[in-house]
């Protein structure tokens, strides 16, 4: 039996690990448009060249989901799929997945596919992906790998921690209060998911040692246990993002750590500085 696992570019990795037998792993790319230019958030992307373009550009920068063709294209590709969305409240990617599955079904009705809103973005689809390659691994149904994803996101958490928010109140996804205080003030805010897949802003500071320990903080507010793999997303903040590491084993020796650079999608909102922590 064929499978595909694939994601938006929400997702912070390019390639899938160890793939198990019979399985692929795709991506469909976000859009990023500054100015009269547009990036496509691909393995190809220059990150760095997009960021200096928007930090040059005075005008508001804007994405763009990808379209139904694009996730049919890849629907196409295997008997069984498993498809991976950014929160539907922050994009139209996961609309976009929803209609493509129905162009697929409504001529190869024999298809199965199962669209997951992670109702986040960066390391919930990242890890979705692994545990679905590995799940299939070992043998797991389409309903059983299904149902494991269902339940292994409903109990995940998602941070953001950001030193800008120019782009994220551009695009209208906080208030421009938020932003200002963000921006102005040289302020640390940290935000997190709201059940229905939002941005809830709880926390701001000075200084990034003080977002950190708020970090660790919340993660034990959250029951957090070190059993569940950790994936850390940073946007040119290596430093941060080893720090993290160390508070994190500090009081989880046995926790798993994964670390990825920003995503084209996620540079764009996570801009300079920012760090993406889900677990």
């Amino acid at each position: 039996m064929a499978w595909m696992i694939v994601s938006d570019t929400s997702c912070e990795i390019r390639e899938l690990a160890n793939p198990a037998p019979g399985v692929q792993f795709s991506l469909v790319p976000f859009k990023i448009r500054v100015g009269q230019r547009e990036y496509v958030d691909l393995p190809t992307l220059n990150t760095d060249q997009m960021l200096e373009a928007m930090t040059d550009y005075n005008g508001a920068s804007s994405t763009a989901c990808p379209s139904p063709e694009e996730w049919a294209e890849q629907f196409l590709q295997a008997d069984c799929v498993i498809a991976l969305t950014i929160s539907h409240n922050l994009s139209g990617s996961y609309n976009a997945a929803v209609a493509a599955r129905e162009m697929v079904l409504e001529e190869h009705p024999d298809r199965q596919i199962f669209i997951l809103d992670t109702l986040s973005c960066a390391g919930a689809l990242a890890a979705a992906a692994q545990l679905a390659n590995r799940l299939i691994g070992q043998g797991q149904s389409f309903d059983q790998v299904c149902e494991a994803l269902t339940a292994y996101n409903e109990a995940g958490h998602i941070m953001f921690a950001l030193a800008s928010f120019d782009n994220l109140a551009k695009a209208g996804r906080v208030s421009k209060v938020v932003g200002f205080i963000a921006g102005r003030l040289n302020m640390r805010v940290l935000g997190r998911r709201t059940a229905d897949g939002k941005i809830d802003f709880f926390f701001k500071t000075r200084g990034e040692a003080r977002v950190l320990a708020k970090i660790l903080e919340q993660m034990d507010a959250d029951g957090f246990d070190g059993s569940r793999p950790v994936i850390i997303s940073h946007c040119h903040n290596e430093n941060a993002s080893h720090l993290l590491t160390n508070g994190i084993h500090a009081k989880w020796p046995q926790a798993q750590i994964q670390h990825y650079p920003c995503s084209g999608l996620c540079s764009f909102y996570a801009q300079d500085q920012g760090l993406i922590i889900t677990y």
